[in-house]
Order: C-alpha cells, then sequence, then structure tokens
C-alpha cells in the first residue's frame, strides 16, 4: 500500500499519515521505543500488546507527534554538514589555484614539482614539520623543495590533493591507493590510512587480494593482512592458479608459507567441524 513516510508520491498526493507500510510501523515502534527509554519512562521492557495493533495509541500518541521535529533535527545537521564541507573545500581550491604557496615537492619520477602549503603540511603530519624545521629549530626558508622519491606526480598529486580535502575521487584511489597506503604510513597521517584501509577492504577480490596482503605486511596493518589471508584462503583454488600469484609467490616466500599454513589450518578446521 501507499505509506505516508516512504512513498515516492509528492507530499501533498500522499495518503493521511496514520497511512504507513510495515517497514516504517516497524521503524517508527522502535523508535518510539528508543525515545522511551532515553527519557526514563518506566515500563518500556512491558509494551502493551495493543501497541502492536495500533501505532497511535494514547499513550505514544505525543512521542510519535515528536518524530517530525526529530527528523527534520537530523535533516538540519545534514544541511549544516553540507555548508561546512564545502566551507572548508576551499582548502582545495588554495591548492588547485597554487594561491600563495610557499614551499615545492618534488617527486622522484623526475615530474614537475608542485607547489604546496607549507603550514598545510606541518598541520597534516608530524613527519613533514619536523622536516620543515633546520635543526636550530628555526623554520626552513620559504624556497626550500622537498623531494618524495617514493612518489611518482600524479601520486604526490593525488597525495597532495587528500591533504587539502580529505576525499579523493573513486578512480584515484583505485589507481594510487597502494602508493597512499605507503606514503601514509611513512610520514603518519592516520587519517589518509584509514581512508585508504577502508577503500582496499571495501573492493578485495581476486585481483587485489595479494597486492593488498604484500602491503599489509610492508605497513604491519593486521586487520588488513588478516582480511586478505582470509579471503585469498576462501578462494585459494582461482588465487594459486593465476599468472599474479606466480609472480608473488618467489617475490614473497614467507608471505607463501603464511597462506599455506593458512590453507592448511582451514582445511583441518573444516574436518574437525564437519563442514
Amino acid at each position: 500500500m501507499d505509506c505516508s513516510i516512504c512513498s515516492s508520491m509528492p507530499f501533498l498526493l500522499r495518503p493521511p499519515r496514520n497511512t504507513i507500510c510495515g517497514a516504517c510501523y516497524e521503524g517508527a515502534k522502535s523508535i518510539i521505543t528508543l525515545m522511551n527509554k532515553l527519557e526514563g519512562d518506566k515500563g518500556t521492557d512491558n509494551i502493551d500488546t495493543k501497541a502492536n495493533n495500533s501505532l497511535v495509541s494514547p499513550a505514544n500518541s505525543c512521542k510519535l507527534g515528536d518524530l517530525p521535529k526529530w527528523l527534520s533535527g537530523l535533516n538540519d545537521q545534514r544541511v549544516e554538514m553540507n555548508k561546512k564541507i564545502a566551507f572548508l573545500s576551499g582548502f582545495g581550491a588554495a591548492f588547485r589555484e597554487r594561491i600563495h604557496t610557499d614551499i615545492q615537492l618534488v617527486p622522484g619520477d623526475n615530474g614537475l614539482p608542485l607547489a604546496t602549503h607549507r603550514a598545510l603540511l606541518a598541520a597534516r603530519s608530524e613527519i613533514f614539520k619536523n622536516m620543515l624545521e633546520s635543526e636550530d629549530g628555526c623554520k626552513a626558508p620559504p624556497s626550500e623543495t622537498i623531494k618524495l622519491a617514493e612518489l611518482k606526480h600524479e601520486e604526490l598529486e593525488s597525495l597532495l590533493d587528500f591533504l587539502y580535502t580529505g576525499s579523493l575521487p573513486r578512480e584515484k584511489m583505485e589507481k594510487h591507493v597502494y602508493s597512499l597506503f605507503l606514503a601514509a604510513d611513512k610520514y603518519a597521517i592516520q587519517y589518509l590510512q584509514e581512508f585508504c584501509e577502508r577503500h582496499m577492504l571495501l573492493y578485495l577480490n581476486s585481483s587485489t587480494a595479494l597486492d593488498v596482503l604484500e602491503i599489509s605486511d610492508v605497513c604491519s596493518n593486521k586487520t588488513l593482512k588478516d582480511a586478505a589471508l582470509n579471503f585469498i584462503v576462501k578462494n585459494m583454488e582461482e588465487i594459486a592458479f593465476s599468472s599474479k600469484f606466480e609472480v608473488f609467490a618467489p617475490k614473497n616466500q614467507h608471505l607463501y608459507v603464511q597462506i599455506t599454513r593458512a590453507f592448511l589450518m582451514d582445511i583441518k578446521s573444516k574436518r574437525v567441524t564437519g563442514v
């Protein structure tokens, strides 16, 4: 039936407000229970069985009446958050338009240097902060350049883009996630580490599992390593007979041993449990 809450119909054409679908009914019941609990109401553990037959009961009508106000408050918070994000995005414009930059970062592939702001680098990374200070504690001269030999030009550009905006488009993440994760680990950029970790876990598949396992081992990331190892074990036949595995095994012999042991332990566990 048409629902007054989740219906796609225009607001003026929607049915009366007490006409709701089963999913919204259960959701509203849960919200009412939560509101009663937060307000310290007694007896919420023993909800009257009549409430299961009538959502708008006398005991709950006032609580349900507060629901639109509560939802409106959530929407206001969302709007405010979007405004804050838009406001902070000005940092991205400062990087792209090279506004008042005072230092240059040089990539390791002999690409063009990228102009940036010393204050931003220092604020995002304690490692960068230390690199920008001389031995006697005075700041380095504005003309100084810093070379990040481990990053290519596109990778360095993506790193700076993230430092300014706190995010990256999906296509850039897919292309540079491993190099960015290594850079985040090296320069102690915690939020970028977490951002890359979430991306790798979300898109973990047979094509990426070995790469994720390798990079998690380099950075000593247990969460990533366990997830990659478990995925490889569960998809052992597909991965072990791939050309990528033939290249991976001799280059990472200690990981090859760990995969083999994990696979054998999985087989043993299945025999014991009878799965």
